[in-house]
Order: C-alpha cells, then structure tokens, then sequence
C-alpha cells in the first residue's frame, strides 16, 4: 500500500470495538495486536487510538506495516527488534522500577517488548543483558542494581535457567519468560517453560512463551496494586 493511498472502504471503525474504558477497570490502556492486522486495518485503528488518548502501542507487527505507521506518525517510533510501533503519551512520572533482565541478546526483542509496554504506561524499567547462567559472573556484577528494582522480569531460553538464578538472589517478586531461543530439545521454547515452571526458586511466576508483553502488564498490574 502507498503512503498517500487513501484507507479502503470496508476498514474503517466499524470493522473494529476499541475499548476505551479498559485503563479504568485495568489500570492500562487497551493495546493493539499487530499479527493478523492488515495494514489498512492498523490505520484505521492507530490513528483513532491516537487521537482519543495520545498515545498507542501495537504489538507483534510486520516489519513493512511497521515502516508505514512510522511514515504516517512522525512522533511514534517502530521498533523492529521488539516488532512494536508505539506513540508516548504526554510525559508523566515514573512509578516504580521494574528490571527487566534478559539470558543472552537472543533473547533481546522479548525484553525490549517488555520495556516498550511499561514505558506505554509510565512504569519505570531498566534493560540489564546478556547475564545469563553461562557467564553467571556477568549476573553477579549487576546484583546490587537487581536488588533495587521492585520487580524482575528474568527472560531466558535454552534451558530456561536464569529465573530460578534470580529468584534464589533477590526479594522483589520475579516473572520468568521462556524464549524459543535453543536447540532442537528446547521445543520452540517449551523446555524452558516446563523448567521454569518447576523453579527450585518459591514463588516465581511464569508466563507464555515469548510473552514480554504478558510479563509486563502483569508488572504494571503490582505497581498500580502496590506502589501508588
């Protein structure tokens, strides 16, 4: 689709329910699934989610409809590591501080899904990488700054062993994210999710794989709960 080709007939809001209310009930915003959007859908979507709130996230995109919405939205900005398009809002402060941390650079577009969603509701958040258990020094040089976050978000494929690492060391609750980062025996990321699952670490809590987003709103939900 060109820039300047005008939006389809058949794509307009009518195809779509935007939920307005949900930062109410939920304490953030609705944000849009990318995968499965046609590029005429996203702007008809965006450009109203913008318009209504000021801001906007869209999730798992195509890197080409992802260029487009960069085209059209100056002040948004496309990442196409973390395949997200996101337009901040008015600036406001900081809550909390939620670390999220990450087994190797593999693993980098599901921290950085992460960090985009947290950012989307004005959740404070650090990216500490590559620490993961085959060069455990590298976690123990950063265990100061963990130990200050309120939360960790611990990303890891292979074996998935970092969050039980995490969850022995620090206080803050932890969520674990299996990536299908790994050989054949990680099964797209199943190996890790199982593991994490059976974590020797109490209390840690997993979700999906991939799921940066997932780990991020459960996040924003403690802030919004805990530290008001």
């Amino acid at each position: 689709m060109d820039l300047n080709d005008k939006i389809p007939e058949g794509a307009g809001p009518g195809d779509v329910e935007l939920d307005f209310d949900r930062e109410a009930r939920c304490g953030f915003p609705e944000f849009i699934y990318g995968a499965g959007k046609s590029l005429e859908q996203l702007l008809v979507i965006v450009p109203e989610m913008v318009e209504r709130t000021g801001a906007v996230l869209v999730t798992r995109l195509e890197k080409e409809a992802g260029e487009v919405l960069a085209e059209r939205f100056p002040a948004g900005c496309h990442d196409p590591l973390a395949r997200t398009f996101q337009v901040v809002g008015p600036e406001r402060e900081k809550r909390g501080l939620v670390a999220i941390v990450s087994a190797g650079t593999s693993d980098l577009g599901v921290a950085r899904e992460a960090l985009h969603t947290l950012e989307a509701c004005g959740v404070g958040a650090e990216l500490v990488t590559d620490v993961g258990v085959a060069g455990i020094g590298r976690l123990f040089a950063r265990l100061d700054r963990l130990r200050q976050a309120d939360i960790c978000i611990v990303i890891a494929g292979m074996e998935g062993a970092l969050p039980s690492v995490v969850g022995g060391l620090v206080s803050a609750p932890v969520i674990a994210v299996p990536t299908s980062v790994g050989y054949g025996a990680n099964f797209g990321g199943l190996a890790p999710l199982l593991g994490m699952l059976n974590s020797c670490a109490s209390g840690v809590t997993v979700v999906n794989i991939d799921n940066g987003f997932g780990a991020a709103c459960a996040a924003i939900r403690m802030v919004n709960r805990f530290l008001k």
